[in-house]
């Protein structure tokens, strides 16, 4: 067991959450047991989620997606006090990394999905949000946009909807996991051929062949799969404590 206050800690200095201007709370956002042996990660902090938590008497639920989001309604109501009521009920703790968790260098999720598609990360482009939630890079050997989406398709195991913006070789590639399509003005300007995000809009599909660099949709869920797992691996090595990743299936 370890101390839920050490680990918080812990995770609060590798992610350095206060670098971000970011929708919600990063950290620990509710309090359960203060001491941990088992952590439960996963995307979202659905009921699902919690209730695979405390059917596996989970400490910890670790989520890139937590609660008390910007502008959402501050009424502990519905859906909102089921979900509180589940946590509290069982002590369970409620620890949740938004944007330090895309953006860190070999746990976060574009790190993540970097390894999973073979690129070579060469830089990120800084906005007002914080650094490091553009990736920049290079597809070793180019490709073709298609030949791309087939291989985003195999490595997150879903079809992505594109945009073939960019009819050339694609040898620079972006790419921001989760809802980032309105980034692809920056990936554009900064000489990717192609940019890779979870979701995409009506104006991205106009932008994207205006622009001349082709889209790749390929989930908001699918993106942010592996960041949350990496760092329940990390967390589990370092403490030696328990972890165990469950993916709720969201198409979206």
């Amino acid at each position: 067991m370890i101390s839920r206050d050490v680990l918080v800690e812990a995770c609060d200095k590798e992610l350095q959450a206060e670098r971000f201007k970011d929708y919600t709370v990063n950290g620990l956002q509710v309090a359960g047991a203060d001491r941990v042996a088992r952590v439960m990660s996963g995307v979202t902090a659905s009921q699902a989620l919690l209730d695979e938590a405390v059917a596996w008497q989970a400490d910890l639920l670790l989520v890139h997606h937590g609660y008390f989001w910007k502008n959402e309604p501050v009424a502990i109501t519905g859906m909102k006090r089921r979900r509180l009521a589940t946590l509290l009920a069982h002590d369970i703790n409620l620890l949740a990394y938004h944007l330090p968790l895309d953006a860190h260098p070999t746990l976060g999720n574009n790190a993540q999905l970097a390894h999973r598609l073979g690129f070579e990360f060469e830089r990120s482009i800084d906005g007002e949000l914080g650094s490091g939630l553009l990736w920049l890079g290079a597809c070793p050997g180019g490709t073709k946009t298609n030949e791309l989406a087939i291989l985003v398709n195999e490595k997150l195991g879903r079809k992505p909807m594109v945009i073939d913006g960019h009819d050339g070789l694609i040898e620079r590639v972006a790419w921001c996991t989760g809802g980032a399509q309105d980034m692809i003005a920056a990936a554009a300007d900064a000489g990717a051929q192609a940019f890779i995000s979870g979701e995409i809009s009506e104006r991205t599909t106009h932008q994207a062949r205006e622009m001349g660099i082709s889209y790749i949709a390929a989930g908001h869920h699918a993106t942010e799969r592996y960041g949350v797992q990496a760092l329940g691996a990390w967390l589990a090595e370092r403490f030696d404590i328990e972890h165990r990743f469950v993916d709720i299936d969201n198409p979206a």
